[in-house]
């Protein structure tokens, strides 16, 4: 987040949106089909050398100033509120010291989605695979017949991976993927770390077989060589939780409907702190932010978005009230 210079672009038009600061840094209008629901708004972006950072600081803005409307209008009935923030979500640690008990909700929403209007209750089911290859180093002048490369045996393990499914650039929707993200190579040893993701817990197992029996068949082709893989949960599916609850998606589609909105029940490809939460005992549903092209020099987002996500905020947490009286 450092060095990071917002800029207004106010009255949106319609056109590419060049960042001041690279101006090869565009955002195309005809490719960000949700600018062309922005014209007269106004829209914010980061200068075109670093992150704007709107994932999650457009939550963070939105729940403040609902919290300060709240505080400006007493005369607006609700419940105990609770605020909470989780600064590493991002790195997978946003709700390791998060004390459930001690925040003292029924419920919880994050402000973490992305278009106007969408509100998500599923999330994938995640577990993470570390597999690594053992091979046996020597000097390479005099390695025949002895040296065996555990880099050669880990590129023999990926080249198997399925490449016209089950990987991220070939999967939309509720298809799951397995994504080999990041490798620590040497001639003795190499780890290669996989993704697996799907909105089924169960395929979970399926695809993690799929990955032992290809690391398996890419040791048994350099003798010698053996592979160790393990296998870390991530978090589950929050739709596992929630529809034990549907009381907590139903006050918020009432609070989009209030606001304007007609809520879209849309997944999540990738999980939010709401997915933990929900199995830590604070059932969490996913409310809209408004950013786009996050994680991106290209990320934008609406103030007018950012405004409809705030009147949710105060809409539900009337709702809440009504409802619980």
């Amino acid at each position: 987040g450092e060095g990071v210079k917002a800029i207004f672009h106010r009255d949106y038009a319609g056109q590419d949106i060049v960042l001041p600061d690279d101006p090869s840094a565009v955002i195309p209008f005809k490719g960000n089909p949700h600018l062309a629901n922005q014209i007269g708004n106004d829209i914010i972006t980061a200068s075109g050398t670093t992150l704007l950072g709107a994932d999650n600081k457009a939550g963070v803005a939105e729940i403040m100033a609902a919290v300060e409307y709240l505080l400006q209008h007493p005369e607006i009935a609700h419940g105990p509120l609770r605020i909470g923030f989780t600064p590493d979500e991002e790195v997978g640690n946003g709700t390791k010291y998060f004390d459930v008990e001690r925040f003292g909700a029924v419920c919880a929403y994050t402000m973490d989605g992305e278009t106007l209007g969408e509100l998500q209750v599923e999330t994938f089911s995640a577990d993470s695979i570390t597999a690594t290859f053992h091979g046996f180093n020597t000097h390479p002048g005099f390695a025949k017949g002895k040296m065996i490369n555990a880099i050669k045996v880990a590129a023999d393990f990926i080249a198997r991976l399925p490449k016209d499914g089950l990987s991220p650039e070939t999967t939309e929707g509720y298809e799951g993927f397995v994504h080999p993200y990041m490798m620590d190579a040497s001639v003795e040893s190499t780890s290669v770390k996989l993704l697996v993701r799907d909105f089924e817990t169960p395929k979970l197992q399926q695809m993690e077989r799929l990955v032992e029996q290809l690391a398996t068949e890419a040791v048994a082709a350099y003798p010698g060589a053996h592979v160790e893989v393990t296998v870390e949960e991530s978090y589950r599916n929050m739709k596992e939780v929630l529809d034990h609850h549907p009381d907590i998606v139903e006050n918020a589609c009432e609070a989009f409907r209030r606001a304007g909105l007609d809520p879209k029940i849309e997944p999540i490809r990738g999980g939010t702190d709401g997915s933990r939460l929900s199995f830590m005992g604070l059932p969490t549903p996913n409310i809209f932010a408004g950013e786009h092209n996050f994680h991106s020099r290209y990320e934008w987002i609406s103030t007018s978005d950012m405004h409809k996500a705030v009147e949710v905020i105060i809409e539900l947490s009337q709702v809440w009230a009504e409802r619980s009286a």
